[in-house]
C-alpha cells in the first residue's frame, strides 16, 4: 500500500550523465535535493468550536468537465464530485483503501472471479431514492455500457453483475482483476441516483445526483458551481456548512489575492512562485502532501479518429519514428525545469509509477539523462532536418506557460523548435480526446493502484489513450498484471511496461509535483490527500478566528 508521508527525493545528476543509444536510461541520481518538506494532508477540527451553516468559496484552478462520473476525465471536477458523489470506498490521508458507501473491504473468491462487495441500507440520495445493493448495480452496468465511458477499462473484464440482496453486490469476472478495489476509491466507485440517470440518461452530469454531504445546485460555466447542504445526507450532524460556491480562478496570482482578501477560503494548486510567501502571512495556511501523479508530454501516435477509436498511422516523424521522440527526451532537462520553474517544489519523475510506492522497481526509477547532442545524433539518424518544428497545445495557466517556455528552450538544443499554443483547459481535455494535436503537455493526479495509471493511458482503445498508442505485448504485461495478486509479480510486470514505453515513447513523463492547498485559518476540517482531491465534505468556519 502506498504510503504518501514517505518521499523520495528524485534528481538528475547532470555531472554524470553519459550519452545512450536509443534504448538506454539510467537511474536517476539525487542532487541538491529539496528541504524536507513534512506532508500536511489536513486541518482538522479536532474538537474546536464551529459555527453551523455559512457559505464557503473555493477558488478553482480550472473549470471541470461535465459532473458525470461515468465521463469525466478532469481533476477538477474530482473536487466538486468529492462533496456531492460518495464512492464505494475512499484512500485517507495515509494513501490506505476505506469504505464508504460499502460497509467492508469486498471478499474475493480463491479463484479471483467472484468480488462480492457489502453496501450500506437505510440510505437515500439526494434526490431521496433509496440507496442500495441494485443502485450500486445500476451505475456499475452504466459505466460499462455507456458510449462515452472512460470507466470501462477500470472496471476490467466484468462478465456478470449480480445483486445478491439489498446490502450485496456481486461482481463476476473472466479472469481476476486485482485492481477493483482501488478503480471504486475513484470516479468508477461514484454512485448514481438510478431515478437520475433514468431522467437524463447521456445527460446525467447537466445535474448529478448521488449520496453526499451536499448537493448539487447550479453551473454557471466559466464562472462557478454550486452546492447546498443535502438533508438526505446519512451523517448529516457531521456537515457544518450550508453551501460551497466553486468559483473558476485560472490565474494562480488572481487566488492568492482572493485568499489574501478573504474573498475565498481555500485555493487549489497554489504555484510555487507563490507558497513560500503564502506559508509566511497571518492568517493563511497551505496544505501540502506527495502526489501519486505526473506531469508530462503526450505525442499523438495514431489518434486520427477520437480516443477509443482504432489506432491509425500518421505520416509525421514524430508520429511514426521513436528515434524522434527519443530525441525530444533526450532534450529535456528535468532537473533544471524543476528548480526554475517550480523553485524545487516538485520532482523530477520518468515514469507513472512514483518512487515511493510498493510497485515502484529500479525498471520504473529508470530514466533518459539530458543529452542535446545524441538528441541531434538521433535526428540526424531519422533523415530529419533540424531545427524540427513541432506545435505543442498547452494549458493557459501561468504555471503551465512558463513549463512550456522552459521546455521549449530545453530542447532547442536537441534540434526541435516547438510552437506553444495555449487553450482553455476543458477545450485542451476535449482537443485531446478528438486527437486535434501533434504533442500536448497534460498530466493524471494519480491513483495508489499503478493500473489506473496506465492502463487507461497506454492499453489499445483505452478511454484515456488519447495518444492512439497501441502495442499488443503492453496490452499483454498489463492484463497480466490485473491478474494477480502478489505485490512483486505485479511490479515486475508494470517495470517491464516502463521499460518499452521509455523505448517507444506515446508519453513522455516530466515530473511529479505536490498537492498545495491554501485556505484561511478560519476555516477547518478541510483535506487534500495523496490522489490530489481537496476534500471539503466535514469543512467549517471556526467559531473563533485563530491567533
Amino acid at each position: 500500500m502506498h504510503h504518501p508521508s514517505r518521499r523520495r527525493a528524485a534528481r538528475v545528476s547532470l555531472g554524470v550523465l553519459l550519452a545512450i543509444g536509443l534504448t538506454g536510461c539510467i537511474p536517476v541520481q539525487p542532487v541538491e535535493p529539496a528541504p524536507p518538506r513534512p506532508d500536511v494532508p489536513a486541518v482538522p477540527i479536532d474538537g474546536r468550536p464551529v459555527r453551523e451553516g455559512g457559505d464557503l468559496v473555493m477558488a478553482l484552478s480550472a473549470e471541470p468537465d461535465r459532473l458525470d462520473p461515468t465521463t469525466s476525465s478532469s481533476l477538477y471536477t474530482r473536487y466538486v464530485m468529492n462533496t456531492i458523489c460518495e464512492k464505494l470506498y475512499d484512500i485517507d490521508a495515509e494513501g490506505e483503501l476505506v469504505p464508504q458507501l460499502a460497509t467492508a473491504l469486498p471478499t474475493v473468491s480463491a479463484d479471483g472471479l467472484t468480488v462480492t462487495i457489502p453496501v450500506r441500507t437505510g440510505i437515500s440520495f439526494g434526490d431521496g431514492t433509496p440507496f442500495d445493493a441494485a443502485a450500486v448495480a445500476t451505475t456499475l452496468q452504466r459505466h460499462l455500457t455507456l458510449e462515452t465511458s472512460a470507466r470501462k477499462s477500470e472496471l476490467g473484464p466484468i462478465s456478470s453483475i449480480e445483486v445478491a440482496d439489498p446490502a450485496t453486490v456481486v461482481v463476476r469476472y473472466e479472469q481476476p482483476f486485482a485492481p477493483l478495489t482501488a478503480s471504486l476509491a475513484d470516479r468508477a466507485g461514484m454512485i448514481m441516483s438510478p431515478a437520475a440517470i433514468a431522467e437524463l440518461g447521456a445527460d446525467f452530469g447537466e445535474s448529478p445526483v448521488c449520496v453526499g454531504p451536499f448537493r448539487f445546485t447550479e453551473r454557471v460555466p466559466q464562472t462557478s458551481i454550486n452546492v447546498e447542504r443535502d438533508p438526505n445526507y446519512y451523517d448529516a450532524d457531521q456537515v457544518h456548512l450550508d453551501s460551497i460556491t466553486y468559483r473558476i480562478m485560472t490565474d494562480a496570482n488572481i487566488r492568492a489575492a482572493n485568499l489574501r482578501s478573504g474573498d475565498v477560503q481555500v485555493a487549489d494548486s497554489i504555484s510555487p512562485q507563490d507558497v513560500d510567501a503564502l506559508q509566511q502571512e497571518r492568517g493563511i495556511g497551505v496544505l501540502q502532501i506527495g502526489s501519486l501523479g505526473y506531469q508530462g508530454v503526450t505525442f499523438n501516435l495514431g489518434n486520427v479518429n477520437g480516443v477509443g477509436e482504432p489506432p491509425e498511422p500518421i505520416d509525421t516523424p514524430i508520429a511514426s519514428d521513436p528515434r524522434v521522440r527519443q530525441a525530444f527526451a533526450l532534450s529535456v532537462d528535468r532537473t533544471t525545469l524543476v528548480n526554475s520553474v517550480f523553485n524545487n517544489w516538485f520532482e523530477p519523475a520518468c515514469s507513472p509509477i512514483s518512487p515511493d510506492s510498493p510497485y515502484s522497481t529500479p525498471a520504473s526509477e529508470a530514466c533518459q539523462p539530458h543529452d542535446p547532442a545524441r538528441a541531434r545524433q538521433l535526428l540526424a539518424e531519422a533523415g530529419v532536418a533540424t531545427p524540427y518544428p513541432v506545435t505543442m497545445l498547452v494549458s493557459n495557466n501561468p504555471d503551465t506557460l512558463r513549463l512550456a517556455q522552459a521546455l521549449q528552450a530545453s530542447v532547442r538544443d536537441g534540434g526541435f523548435e516547438v510552437t506553444i499554443q495555449p487553450v482553455e483547459y476543458s477545450t485542451l481535455l476535449d482537443t485531446q480526446d478528438r486527437g486535434d494535436f501533434e504533442i500536448l503537455q497534460l498530466g493524471w493526479s494519480g491513483r495508489i493502484d499503478p493500473h489506473s495509471n496506465m492502463s487507461t493511458f497506454l492499453s489499445t482503445g483505452a478511454g484515456n489513450n488519447v495518444a492512439g498508442y497501441s502495442n499488443p505485448e503492453v496490452d499483454r504485461l498489463l492484463r497480466e498484471a490485473t491478474q494477480v495478486n502478489d505485490q512483486a509479480v505485479r511490479a515486475d510486470l508494470y517495470g517491464q511496461v516502463v521499460e518499452i514505453i521509455q523505448r517507444e515513447l506515446p508519453i513522455l513523463y516530466l515530473y511529479r509535483q505536490r498537492n498545495l492547498t491554501a485556505y484561511t485559518t478560519d476555516v477547518a476540517g478541510i483535506a487534500t490527500y495523496a490522489d490530489g482531491v481537496v476534500r471539503l465534505g466535514r469543512a467549517a468556519f471556526l467559531a473563533e478566528e485563530e491567533d
